[in-house]
């Protein structure tokens, strides 16, 4: 366990300090597939109010598999979902990194990344786990007491529950064809 353990900490040495430097975290620092982490992921639901200062307290097994930098960053859902998307900086570290390897001639790329970056948010989240979302996303995704959070393994995701009932309505059929879709 305790190998196990060295490895996840050399592996997440890399990812800072390549996020430090600003560069992208390569193939050949990929996580070891002898680790418990590299099967990790949000996975399950949980329900949640708001405090009265607008506060929404993350799962600590959530908070767990974020990672040591405490920080998630928060993104308006995109594709019609009216949600909020949250990764942790090391997920989002990686996909920044992908993010950076599109050139700067790319205008819809540009256009993406400004209007994304403007409507998100950088949080730490509090001794208690409690991150303060700011009124603007809270408002787009709907949220006003409640919210469901909701696993998608790389990242969860924070929903009205009525909305997310409506979203979840799916059938069989459309689970099948998204497991086909993934390969999973």
């Amino acid at each position: 366990m305790k190998k196990k353990q060295k490895n996840v900490d050399k592996w997440w040495g890399k990812v800072l300090n390549c996020v430090k430097r600003g560069g992208k975290v390569s193939s050949k620092d990929a996580l070891p597939n002898n680790t418990d982490a590299a099967a990790g992921g949000f996975v399950s639901h949980f329900r949640h109010s708001l405090d009265p200062k607008k506060r929404l307290t993350i799962p600590a097994e959530w908070r767990d598999q974020a990672g040591p930098l405490k920080r998630l960053y928060v993104l308006p859902g995109l594709n019609g979902d009216k949600c909020l998307y949250i990764y942790p900086a090391a997920e989002m570290a990686h996909r920044l990194a992908k993010f950076r390897q599109i050139g700067i001639a790319d205008r819809r790329a540009r256009v993406l990344a400004r209007v994304l970056a403007a409507n998100s948010e950088l949080l730490e989240w509090d001794t208690q786990g409690r991150i303060r979302i700011k009124d603007d996303l809270l408002a787009q995704a709907g949220i006003t007491e409640q919210v469901e959070l909701i696993g998608a393994f790389d990242h969860f995701e924070a929903w009205d529950p009525e909305a997310w009932r409506a979203a979840s309505a799916v059938g069989d059929a459309t689970i099948e064809d998204a497991l086909r879709y993934v390969d999973l």
